[in-house]
């Protein structure tokens, strides 16, 4: 490895309250970069992961009119990697990534078609029909689905708290007047799982944890416990290599009682609960860091914790006297 750059900052945008995020981000980050800082950046001002970083940047939004001003004040800050968390900001930083590469930073992000293609959950469904993988059916029109209950969704974005589920046929309509893009599909029970992973530059999975959503509040995992299924893990592989995703991704699923997977969606980006998948051996952001900054680098084993792991995701208070905010 290279000697490391004094006071290099690596920048965790739209960073809101994602303090296990930024932490984790953090352990990496100073492996690489021993001098290193983590700025949290957001639109917001009053943003809680401020009190936790080394430094807080309210950011302009992501936003091509804003670009110039983004990348002087990354180079401002000696921002060398950013780690981007929000769906509607990916898009930004893949189209713009040869622009900030020009000025030495280095931006996590996936290659914009694949983003794409996870962001359009109609255009995902067909991806999933031309290629035959148990991706979940969806159309605009609810009779093209065939299914005794209906999801009812937003075609974009994250949008669990406006999701309408087992809903019958009169339900799924009402519903999907309350929404701005609806889809419809069948409702499919069973086990609800994340499949975390990361890709390398080719797209090649180097790694993937396994792990289920034993309770889920308003579409994030509060608990979680990885397991073990070596047939799942190489369905997923392979699914997601078709996707053409790279560095740390996301994929929901749900498993029915025949073991069979039906595919929801999947994130190109590090989920709020993939910390979990860290401690279980998937060394993802550091991997990202290392593959951003030294990319001859040898990347480091993936070796699965061989026993199951449990997360409990829960909120807490912290204090701060005479705060500069």
């Amino acid at each position: 490895m290279t000697e490391p750059l004094s006071g290099s900052a690596l920048l965790l945008t739209s960073a809101s309250a994602k303090i296990p995020m930024l932490q984790a981000a953090r352990q990496a980050w100073l492996r690489l970069f021993p001098t290193g800082s983590i700025i949290a950046g957001d639109t917001q001002r009053l943003c809680v992961s401020r009190a936790v970083a080394d430094s807080f940047w309210q950011m302009p939004a992501t936003v091509n009119a804003n670009k110039a001003e983004l990348r002087s004040g990354c180079i401002e800050r000696n921002i060398k990697v950013i780690l981007p968390s929000r769906d509607g900001e990916l898009l930004f930083w893949a189209k713009n990534r040869a622009y900030f590469a020009d000025a030495g930073i280095h931006i996590i992000v996936s290659p914009e078609a694949g983003i794409k293609l996870c962001l359009d959950k109609l255009a995902f469904a067909e991806f999933g029909r031309q290629h035959q993988l148990p991706i979940i059916p969806a159309s605009l029109k609810i009779d093209d689905i065939i299914a005794e209950q209906f999801v009812v969704k937003e075609r974009f974005g994250a949008g669990a708290k406006s999701i309408g589920l087992a809903r019958s046929k009169a339900q799924a309509i009402q519903h999907a007047k309350q929404l701005q893009n609806p889809i419809y599909q069948p409702m499919q029970r069973g086990k609800e799982i994340s499949i975390d992973a990361w890709l390398d530059r080719d797209s090649c999975v180097k790694g993937l944890i396994l792990r289920q959503r034993d309770k889920v509040v308003a579409g994030e995992s509060q608990i979680s416990t990885t397991f073990s299924d070596t047939t799942l893990a190489q369905q997923f592989s392979y699914i997601l290599a078709k996707l053409k995703l790279t560095g740390p991704v996301v994929m929901q699923a749900i498993i029915d009682a025949s073991g069979k997977p039906h595919i929801i969606e999947c994130n190109s980006r590090f989920g709020g609960a993939s910390t979990l998948s860290i401690v279980a051996g998937l060394d993802s952001l550091y991997w990202s860091f290392l593959q951003a900054m030294q990319p001859e680098a040898m990347l480091t084993a993936f070796i699965a914790a061989t026993q199951p792991i449990r997360q409990l995701r829960y909120s807490m208070d912290t204090y701060q006297y005479d705060p500069d905010f």
